[in-house]
């Protein structure tokens, strides 16, 4: 009888002790779960702090985009047809084939003529003659389509060969301003993409603070200027 007991009382030992343990697991399970389910809900919260003011950041964005100088009507905006399909892409020809500053022909052609989005990479520029020249500069300089030879952009115009310089290397690319552009020659789309008349792609339009900023690829704008008509008979 004693035998009996001892074994009930062993196997009813070992029973809550199982059950003890199958409870630990439960407990710890159930903690993980909470801890994991915490740390998600605070990532989610993360989140939409990061995302909150995203709407505002677009709507300061389409402000500055939108932004137009008073009473002087600029950007001048054309239509999505001076860039449909030409001889050449987009435009009437090839690029020249002696492109100022050594700038590379296959590239300029390639930006100029068959491209709506891409640039050369950023700070191509200043790995020309064009940045010793600029920056040696005490008269303005006249940039010509690459395409057609027609004159685009005069700088520095209201502001020094330097300053030109300095807003440049700040954004990676030549930036023009409204009053170095000459506008019987050049167009900005909708969308912000700024071209020349006859549908060569010269870069965006790229506003801030201080008004529109043309942010434009220099293979663009290295052609050599158009030889003059000829007299009339």
């Amino acid at each position: 009888q004693r035998m009996g007991t001892s074994a009930s009382s062993s196997s009813v030992s070992k029973t809550v002790s199982l059950r003890h343990g199958s409870f630990d697991i439960l407990s710890r399970s159930a903690l993980l779960f909470a801890f994991l389910l915490f740390g998600l809900s605070e990532q989610v919260q993360s989140i939409r702090n990061v995302a909150a003011p995203l709407p505002q950041l677009k709507a300061e964005g389409n402000q500055l985009r939108n932004a137009i100088p008073v009473g002087q009507g600029f950007p001048i905006v054309g239509a999505e047809s001076i860039m449909c399909a030409k001889a050449h892409g987009t435009c009437p020809s090839p690029v020249q084939a002696d492109l100022r500053w050594n700038c590379d022909r296959k590239t300029a052609d390639n930006i100029c003529c068959f491209n709506r989005h891409y640039a050369e990479y950023s700070g191509y520029w200043k790995k020309t003659s064009f940045y010793q020249e600029m920056n040696a500069s005490t008269q303005e300089i006249t940039f010509y389509d690459s395409v057609t030879g027609k004159p685009l952009f005069i700088a520095p115009r209201e502001r020094t060969a330097q300053e030109f310089i300095k807003e440049s290397e700040a954004h990676g690319w030549p930036s023009f301003r409204d009053a170095e552009v000459v506008w019987e020659n050049v167009r900005c789309l909708q969308n912000g993409e700024a071209v020349s008349v006859d549908g060569t792609h010269l870069g965006h339009n790229l506003p801030d603070r201080r008004g529109n900023r043309y942010c434009i690829n220099l293979v663009s704008v290295a052609g050599r200027p158009a030889p003059a008509p000829p007299p009339p008979p």
